[in-house]
């Protein structure tokens, strides 16, 4: 079961992960030089997320978080979230996202009432990162790589051994989850500005963005403003926007769209040689070339669906 797909830019993704009836799809990402950013963003399912190679930073919650080789990670649902590495290093990530509906959110039993609504709402939160020396560790790693491997069987009966799967790794992190309002009140502010940030920006990049424009969405100065998006997405906003158009660009280029002009100006660029001089420093070469050699869309997107 192999294919890919490129997410959308909006931070809070329109992308359904998987479908209707099974609710979850598996994530490979690849962060280096060349795409060294998830985005800050956010959706209505929920991560377990193996680091398989590398090292990386997470941005989670507005916390920061080091994760390498061998971590893995749990993100409930709609927690605002952010991948990055730094130069010269790199980062490789198996990911299943799935909506916690399919684990039985939606019932009406003692599991989810006690447990499954609660980590939804994220009044009941479950450690983010768990690293080697965790009590749940072992346990855990065993979990992922029976998922692994149910996963990559397509015999019947896959889907209820992923489920039960997911519901024995919840219940492994239950004893170790924190009840209730964890996070402080102004990081809940800080973390409800940044959403309506990156929402404004996703629907547009296309039009012309100001410092002074997204501020006034925060009612922060400029200046206080810029540290903060720095802080809590890695990223300058003016990076962020820029990054975001060019990878809109090249997602027109793939789907063969062939009108340079057109293309630059549709994703956000009113300067034509502006827009040739950092496509070309992303993705190493003249936007006519990438239009001449069709690139496989797997080489410039850092997030492939198996």
């Amino acid at each position: 079961m192999t294919g890919t797909q490129h997410l959308s830019p909006e931070q809070k993704e329109q992308t359904r992960h998987g479908g209707r009836l099974f609710p979850l799809k598996k994530y490979i990402t690849t962060l280096s030089d060349l795409h060294p950013l998830v985005p800050a963003h956010w959706h209505e399912e929920a991560e377990l997320t193996l680091i398989t190679e590398g090292s990386c930073t997470y941005q989670i919650h507005l916390e920061t978080y080091e994760a390498e080789t061998g971590d893995i990670l749990f993100l409930p649902p709609t927690i605002l979230h952010s991948v990055s590495v730094s130069f010269g290093k790199q980062m490789r990530s198996d990911t299943y996202v799935f909506h916690m509906g399919f684990l039985g959110a939606d019932s009406a039993d003692i599991c989810a009432v006690r447990y499954l609504v609660p980590i939804t709402r994220q009044d009941l939160i479950l450690p983010f990162l768990i690293k080697k020396e965790h009590p749940a560790y072992d346990r855990m790693l065993n979990i992922f790589r029976q998922i692994n491997k149910a996963y990559e069987n397509e015999l019947p009966g896959r889907e209820l051994i992923i489920k039960s799967l997911l519901l024995q790794a919840i219940g492994i992190l239950i004893p170790y989850a924190k009840e209730s309002a964890v996070h402080a009140h102004g990081d809940d502010e800080y973390t409800s500005k940044l959403k309506q940030v990156l929402e404004y920006i996703g629907e547009h990049y296309t039009e012309e963005l100001t410092i002074s424009q997204l501020s006034k969405l925060c009612f922060f100065s400029e200046y206080h403003f810029m540290r903060f998006f720095k802080k809590y997405t890695g990223t300058s906003c003016l990076e962020y926007i820029k990054n975001m158009r060019l990878e809109q660009a090249a997602r027109l280029f793939s789907q063969g769209k062939s009108n340079i002009l057109e293309v630059s100006l549709s994703s956000g660029f009113s300067n034509l040689s502006y827009f040739y001089r950092e496509f070309k420093k992303k993705y190493g070469m003249t936007p006519k070339k990438f239009i001449e050699e069709k690139p496989d869309r797997e080489q410039f997107s850092p997030m492939q669906y198996q």
